[in-house]
């Protein structure tokens, strides 16, 4: 087994949905004792490393990391930048996705060497970060169109995606109501049928703020050393449906109403003609800490539905975290919903412009 094998089975899982390969679960607190190892395994002076964040649809992917026969992240990146340069490279992610699971931005590193190509063998130098951009995307367009470079940084080749990120983001989308769902929220959102109550959901939030043993939302299989994690912020908000085009009868009836956001929101609140879907309540929840357990936000999202419906209260989801265990939670919420938002660095200041 090679060692890019072996640090793809290695990678964390920071909430996700069915896999088709059982590959080690382990977290971001939870690293492997080759640290050292990985920041160290790129000195040559004539290879740059990229930091990428990329966004994409997890819909027909399983996963965002390498696996053998599988359409993954990870496959197609790589792919887009053997085209772009001209030979193989392994692209390193900062979060696990599994099957289904969308990002808005997920972060991966990759070291790049430019040869001429009217001069193989010739090192030249490195790509400007926007040239990479351009050059990737172009490929990537025409492998589907499901990921998206969004941005690309020069950092120093000791500067791993992994194991300098801070924090992590990510978001959660239901929509409430009995209406079927809408074509376009398809694989992009959790329907419930029932509706939910935002202000029981909240309550239920601020319980699992801090420190604590997630014992309880942590599936099986979870291979993280501690179940201690410190969730700095769940919060659940209510927002407009997408997508989302007001009629002018709706502008209208929005006009001097200075708490109306609510009302807007309800479906009941403005007359609906022929033709016309009646929206569903769409929420967002939203949790963020520096790493999680292995389908931490699905099983908390889970609970927190629970609660909406009026089936939990409060007090159950303490009872449930004080448990430490994974069975006296509420089945976890599906994966077409979540989405990783966002991943934090403290990152260098750009490098200087290389001379030609």
């Amino acid at each position: 087994m090679t060692e890019n094998q072996k640090h793809r089975l290695e990678f964390s899982s920071d909430s996700s949905p069915q896999r088709p390969l059982k590959i080690g679960k382990t977290t971001n607190e939870d690293l492997p004792g080759d640290k050292e190892e990985a920041e160290s395994m790129n000195r040559n002076p004539g290879i740059q490393r990229y930091l990428v964040a990329v966004e994409y649809i997890g819909t027909r992917f399983s996963g965002s990391q390498q696996q053998p026969n599988c359409r993954t992240v990870v496959g197609v990146l790589e792919e887009a930048f053997r085209k772009f340069i001209g030979q193989s490279v392994s692209v390193f992610c900062s979060s696990r996705t599994d099957a289904g699971v969308h990002a808005l931005s997920n972060v991966c590193h990759v070291d790049v060497e430019r040869i001429s190509k009217r001069k193989p063998g010739e090192v030249l130098p490195p790509h400007e970060p926007g040239v990479v951009r351009r050059a990737v995307n172009h490929f990537l367009q025409k492998n589907d169109g499901d990921v998206t470079v969004v941005d690309v940084r020069s950092v120093p080749n000791d500067y791993h995606a992994r194991y300098k990120a801070q924090e992590r983001t990510y978001f959660y989308r239901l929509v409430s109501g009995p209406e079927t769902l809408s074509s376009f929220d398809k694989d992009r959102v959790w329907h419930v049928p029932e509706i939910l109550n935002i202000g029981a959901m909240q309550e239920a939030c601020k319980v699992l703020v801090g420190h604590h043993d997630f014992s309880s939302f942590r599936a099986a299989g979870c291979q993280a050393n501690s179940p201690m994690r410190t969730l700095d912020e769940l919060d659940v908000c209510e927002v407009i449906s997408t997508p989302y085009f007001p009629s002018s009868m709706e502008r209208k009836q929005r006009q001097g109403k200075e708490e109306g956001e609510n009302e807007v929101l309800h479906s009941e609140s403005y007359e609906v003609g022929f033709g016309i879907r009646r929206r569903h309540r769409c929420f967002v929840v939203t949790a963020r800490a520096r790493s999680f357990l292995y389908h931490q936000v699905r099983l908390m999202v889970g609970v927190l539905k629970v609660v909406g419906t009026g089936d939990l209260t409060v007090g159950d989801v303490e009872r449930i975290l004080e448990a430490k265990n994974v069975s006296s939670a509420s089945p976890m919420a599906p994966a077409c919903g979540l989405y990783l938002g966002h991943v934090k660095y403290d990152l260098p200041p750009p490098l200087p412009a290389p001379s030609e």
